[in-house]
């Protein structure tokens, strides 16, 4: 489990496909003190180390979640958000947060404000996934609040932080997103279509 409170950035050194999976090489400062076994969201999704050499670690990705994510996109160079798992006597600061991404969005319109950026995104609501105003989402693994809840699009408030400490600032229209609605909105809608 997480919080989408991003820990650090890594940088991907070097993808290698083997047969419809792709092992991706990471290179962060929390990289060493990883472990073999231990979860690790990426962009919002929860991967596990399979491997730690110096500076960098070795996660892999399966086709389900490449089809799922924004994973299959990466190229060498690209920046990453990353978080470790919470730990129980930790304070929860973001959302209750699985690392287990639900759907992409396309970020459709960026509009500075005064003292922060306005991020909209758009996304298949046929896939029955919804979001509430001044609710949680995760957007590449990144806990925000809701503003603009539509039916197939919301928008987030950017605040200068997290810009810096986050991939946020490479977000232009156009760019796929992770997403990961919030666990109870999640339940409610599945209880609901139950009830139909």
């Amino acid at each position: 489990m997480f919080t989408g409170i991003i820990e650090t950035l890594g940088v991907v050194k070097r993808i290698e496909p083997e047969q419809s999976n792709l092992h991706f090489y990471i290179e962060s400062k929390i990289s060493p003190a990883l472990k073999i076994d231990q979860s690790v969201s990426h962009n919002g999704v929860c991967l596990t180390v399979v491997g730690v050499s110096g500076n960098e670690h070795q996660v892999t990705a399966i086709r389900e979640t490449l089809e799922k994510s924004n994973l299959d996109s990466l190229k060498e160079g690209d920046v990453v958000n990353l978080e470790r798992c919470v730990l129980m006597d930790g304070r929860l600061d973001g959302h209750i947060v699985q690392g287990h991404v639900d759907q992409t969005a396309i970020c459709t319109a960026v509009e500075p404000q005064d003292g922060s950026v306005l991020f909209t995104f758009e996304y298949d609501a046929d896939l029955h996934n919804v979001t509430v105003e001044k609710g949680s989402i995760t957007v590449n693994g990144i806990s925000l609040t809701v503003v603009n809840s539509e039916r197939n699009s919301f928008s987030v408030a950017i605040i200068p932080f997290t810009l810096e400490h986050t991939n946020m600032k490479d977000i232009e229209i156009g760019k796929t997103v992770n997403l990961e609605f919030d666990i109870i909105g999640k339940y409610v809608s599945k209880l609901l279509s139950l009830r139909d």
